[in-house]
């Protein structure tokens, strides 16, 4: 097993890298080091021997952990969340009210994932372990959780991405963990000095006029930093929004246009691949550049989100 040191982030905020896809820079869980130390995300079960071996290098034990949040429940970000809950005696499960259930009961969310994911889901995301009912805490729009004496987490809900979806304002930072609705960072463009984010439509829930609106509570806040479910953090938050703001109509519009043709999913992930790609090569990133091969696989989960939408919006 490949292990990177976690990222230091902010002075308390560290990031354990969860190679999600078996990817670096992929997926990762947060450790707030508070008096209750909080993690943010799980990642799928795969994920979890990171956690632990990354919570080992920053010097806490598993028992340590008090809180488990999960922003939603897509697996990527909370598939582990039941495996790792066993491992950690004394910590409750933090999720949005419309994604507790799924939690205790993960037929459904295995279903769908196999839709999308067909015979990589083992590699994938098993062994998908229910969370016990008695260890979750349910969380809604505007309640809080204090996990220190000076530092209370806000959340809120944050639908487009999800419908079972909330983001997590750290006042102590102020900063907003944003899941997947601020959509993908990048960051294996860094090192050409790009700071590239697209939304995140994947199926079955996205709505991007409910993105819009999330985004639009985000600005609100007057951010100083994003936390991405994907990956990592940044303080380019005006940027952020407005990458998404300016793709998201690219992405409805293509899907429109792949519909009206007649097509599906898989041509429209062709168009916005190449979208995006003739953006980035004219900002000169090369065609063989690391990242092509993930937004591949992103852009086609993604389009399947468009096109659900667009086909339940003609209904």
């Amino acid at each position: 097993m490949t292990t990177t040191e976690p990222l230091h982030l902010e002075q308390r905020i560290h990031l354990i890298d969860g190679f999600d896809l078996g990817l670096p820079r992929r997926t990762g869980t947060y450790v707030i080091a508070e008096e209750e130390l909080t993690l943010i995300e799980t990642g799928p079960s795969p994920s979890v021997p990171y956690i632990r071996e990354g919570l080992n290098k920053l010097g806490y034990s598993l028992d340590q952990v008090k809180y488990i949040i999960v922003t939603h429940i897509h697996l990527d970000h909370a598939g582990g969340a039941g495996l790792f809950l066993q491992e950690c005696p004394n910590a409750k499960m933090v999720v949005h009210p419309k994604g507790a259930r799924h939690l205790v009961d993960p037929s459904r969310l295995i279903e769908g994932a196999r839709a999308v994911y067909r015979e990589q889901f083992e590699s994938l995301f098993d062994p998908i372990v229910p969370v016990p009912e008695d260890r979750l805490i349910v969380k809604a729009d505007g309640e809080t959780l204090t996990i220190g004496p000076g530092c209370t987490l806000e959340f809120l809900d944050s639908p487009g991405h999800a419908n079972h979806h909330f983001s997590i304002y750290d006042p102590v930072s102020n900063g907003m963990f944003t899941g997947d609705t601020a959509g993908v960072h990048y960051p294996q463009l860094k090192e050409n000095g790009l700071h590239l984010v697209l939304p995140s439509t994947s199926p079955n829930q996205f709505d991007p006029d409910k993105m819009l609106h999330s985004i639009s509570r985000y600005r609100e806040r007057g951010l100083d930093r994003i936390y991405f479910g994907h990956f990592g953090m940044t303080d380019q938050v005006e940027d952020v929004y407005q990458q998404v703001t300016k793709w998201l109509p690219v992405f409805v519009a293509e899907g429109e246009a792949v519909l009206a043709d007649g097509l599906g999913f898989e041509e429209l992930a062709s168009r916005l691949l190449n979208r995006v790609a003739d953006e980035l090569q004219t900002a000169g990133i090369s065609a063989h550049h690391e990242v092509f091969g993930i937004l591949k696989l992103d852009l086609e989960v993604c389009s399947m989100g468009i096109i659900d939408y667009l086909q339940k919006r003609q209904k």
